[in-house]
């Protein structure tokens, strides 16, 4: 074999990679592991990196970090990552482009080999780049329960990245929520592991068809840290952990074919994510078999020293995180240096190598033909906010949207006098979530226009019902203690028939915002004085329709039974605005489902469906009542929908066998709509505790008014599986529950199923689905 036979992209990837990491110097493996950031670094040169503003307020990380080495000095050896080269500047494509083939130009320059560099990006509400779709939060992707739809989004996602020469997206977060007052609720997709495995494979299935690797994160545990806090210590067991966190991951993996992984900044039971062997190579690798990369979070090496003080020095922190299997540092490299590598094994070297070459290698960045202007071949003809975008965005923000109660005032007349009122009424940022290029990079540059269309829910309503009077006051603004607009927005109440209240969150950063990363919440109070001013409307005794925009669900006890209607929105993205005023129009049928529950208090925090009985239930041992106001999976629209008839294909089965589960569902109105049919199984006895009930299936059904049809689950029993109290995952025999319905609280159709035989392991092959699909009631 020759000595650049790996660049050959005939020969099979093993043998090109072992061509490569024969040749390569310890120097030139190490720097394969690293990275670099150019746009973060304050008053960066380059084509297109200008200077910050003038007091802008960096994230503390980013204060932390906030320089490295020129380009062509980390890159010396070469280069494993370049980082967010669109996803730190206004850019213009063009610019965006020029500076990818710039920055791949230097880094094969400056080395030896001329490799190039995987260039990753931010995606967790679509490319985060200037003038690009912001797509609905992921909280909202949970809410339309409608995988389908995911892949579709992910896949025009991909699509604009791919054109661009980008090679990795970070996405998608598949932390299950555990404690609604964690700022990054609205970065996640729900509460139910089920529903966060099934909507995240299918957003890794489409952003990887595109050509461009989703990176699973934060592996493992970050969303159930301690009192909610970002970065706070995870007080979790390692059963908890198996049966709730990991399953979305692992889901991903097998039924997705993710190609990455990010850790979790988070420690379990005193030890950090991101030095964990049990994490990254025995679970991870050796019993699930994942073959692609691992990347670091952010700085996740880094505070191995100066948050969690597990490593005296950077070569120390390198030395935990390669062990326990993180293969690539980003954003810039800080541990992972020949130092590091003097302290350690050089077979860990080459094991970590060994896998960011063959992502290389199938990536076509090993092939010799390779150049940067070829990856962006196809920029000139890439609209990064196209109509086709623009409509995915619509579908999904019209879908996601909860209907909570109609109740006297909802679908709007077309005709009269609206008062709009509260801080998102006129505020299209407030639909956008954390990472939107809006909301994450353009407060550093005040004045620079976001490139999109922002109607806000102002406009919209306008131009949705143009024979209403409307009138406007904010009222308040969403943080704050400033009561002087309260007086203003009470005479617009006044003097209308109904009046919308658009109440909620504004993204930000660590503590820039009331949601996002680092901006965790106290108690599921509205922010700022907003449940003062929806009180204020609520006494005039007109009408008030409570829109809630939010990243996290907020407690509506106060509001329940006294507003004329109650919609949650969480944040709809770009499209927002026009998606909500068509609900609350009626142009629009609502079908999207709660991922999370609507609390009626604002303490008695965590508080998820997924409990066991003494977590879920109010019986007598506490005084706190853990029901929500709304539960997990409920929503309404303007038809009815009853669901009966529930059928089991057997009364027992063996505890390797799988039945089915059938039932009709019928829509009941005088309207087409979209009803979700859930099952959910109870175990009845166990050996250890387990959930109340939980999510096993869902399945999404349209019908014309009148029309039935029948829904059949198919429910293979390793879907009762646990981890015992060995900690090995087992299916047990004894009696089961079955329910359907159409939320954790609505399940009208039930039934019992025996399982039968031996206690059986149920290892990494189990069956991770329920299939469902919708038949004609009368086939």
């Amino acid at each position: 074999m020759t000595a650049q036979s790996w660049r050959d992209a005939s020969l099979p990837i093993t043998e090109r990679v072992e061509a490569l990491l024969a040749t390569m110097t310890l120097e030139e493996k190490v720097a394969q592991l690293g990275s670099r950031w150019l746009g973060k670094d304050k008053g960066a040169t380059g084509s297109a990196a200008p200077e910050l503003e003038e007091g802008h307020q960096v994230a503390p990380m980013e204060h932390e970090f906030a320089s490295g080495p020129a380009l062509e000095d980390a890159s010396r050896h070469g280069l494993g990552h370049l980082t967010r080269v669109y996803g730190s500047y206004p850019l213009t494509v063009a610019e965006g482009a020029a500076e990818v083939v710039r920055q791949q130009r230097i880094v094969m320059a400056s080395s030896r080999l001329g490799i190039p560099a995987i260039v990753h990006e931010e995606c967790l509400t679509g490319f985060t780049a200037h003038g690009a779709t912001v797509y609905p939060a992921a909280i909202n992707w949970g809410a339309t329960f409608d995988p389908e739809l995911i892949e579709r989004m992910a896949a025009a996602i991909g699509r604009d990245m791919a054109a661009l020469g980008v090679h990795q997206g970070l996405s998608p977060v598949l932390d299950v929520v555990r404690d609604y007052r964690w700022g990054r609720v609205e970065e996640s997709i729900g509460e139910d592991p089920y529903l966060v495995a099934t909507v995240g494979s299918a957003y890794v299935r489409g952003l990887q068809s595109s050509g461009v690797i989703a990176t699973l994160k934060h592996f493992a545990g970050y969303s159930a840290s301690r009192a909610a806090r970002n970065h706070g210590p995870v007080s979790m067991g390692r059963r908890e952990l198996l049966d709730v966190i990991l399953p979305p991951f692992e889901t991903a993996i097998r039924e997705g074919g993710a190609d990455s992984v990010m850790n979790s900044y988070s420690e379990i039971d005193g030890v950090p994510a991101g030095a964990d062997p049990w994490l990254f190579t025995e679970l991870l690798r050796d019993e699930w078999g994942f073959t692609g990369t691992v990347v670091s979070d952010y700085w996740a090496i880094p505070f191995l020293i100066s948050n969690h003080r597990v490593a005296a020095d950077a070569a120390d922190a390198g030395v935990l995180a390669l062990t326990a299997g993180i293969d690539v540092e980003l954003p810039d490299t800080i541990g992972y240096s020949t130092e590091m590598a003097a302290r350690i094994d050089e077979s860990l070297v080459d094991r970590a190598v060994r896998r960011v070459l063959a992502q290389k290698a199938r990536l076509g960045l090993l092939d010799e033909q390779w150049t940067p202007e070829q990856s962006v071949a196809g920029a000139d003809q890439v609209t990064l906010d196209s109509p086709g975008n623009r409509e995915l965005a619509r579908e999904l923000a019209e879908r996601s949207i909860v209907l909570l109660d109609p109740g006297t005032a909802l679908p709007l007349a077309p005709t009269g006098r609206i008062a709009v009122v509260g801080p998102c009424a006129d505020d299209a940022s407030t639909f956008l979530g954390c990472y939107a290029f809006p909301n994450h990079v353009l407060p550093r540059y005040p004045g620079v226009s976001p490139e999109i269309d922002l109607p806000t829910a102002v406009d919209a309503l306008r131009a949705e019902l143009p024979d209403i009077d409307f009138s406007y006051a904010q009222g308040c603004t969403v943080d704050g203690d400033d009561r002087s607009g309260f007086a203003a927005a009470v005479t617009a109440a006044e003097s209308a028939d109904v009046v919308l209240a658009f109440v909620g969150d504004l993204a930000g950063l660590f503590g820039m915002g009331t949601s996002g990363e680092g901006c965790d919440a106290p108690d599921l109070r509205l922010p700022g004085v907003q449940s003062e001013l929806l009180a204020a409307l609520l006494a005039t005794g007109k009408p008030v329709v409570v829109v809630v925009v939010s990243g996290r669900p907020y407690a509506l006890g106060d509001v329940a039974g006294r507003a004329a209607a109650l919609v949650q929105a969480f944040m709809p993205g770009e499209e927002g605005g026009a998606a909500i005023a068509g609900v609350l129009s009626g142009r629009v049928q609502p079908s999207g489902r709660l991922p999370v529950q609507i609390p009626r208090d604002p303490g008695g925090q965590p508080g998820t469906y997924l409990q066991p009985r003494l977590g879920a239930d109010k019986i007598g041992t506490s005084s706190l009542d853990p029901t929500p106001l709304f539960a997990f999976g409920y929503g309404r629209s303007y038809t009815s929908f009853a669901v009966d008839d529930l059928r089991l294909s057997a009364g027992s089965v063996p505890t390797d066998g799988e039945f089915t589960a059938t039932v009709r569902v019928t829509n009941t109105g005088d309207r087409a709509g979209s009803e979700v049919v859930q099952l959910y199984l109870t175990d009845l006895i166990a050996q250890v505790t387990r959930p109340v009930l939980a999510l096993t299936g869902y399945q999404r059904v349209e019908l014309a008014p009148g029309a039935a049809a029948e829904v059949v689950f198919r429910v293979h029993t390793d879907r009762t599986a646990f981890t015992g109290r060995d900690l090995k995952r087992i299916v047990e025999p004894g009696e089961l529950r079955v329910l359907v319905g159409t939320s954790a609280a609505d399940l009208p159709c039930e039934a019992t199923v025996e399982l039968t035989g031996p206690v059986r392991p149920a290892g990494p092959e189990r069956v991770l689905l329920t299939p469902s699909e919708v038949r004609r009631a009368d086939s």
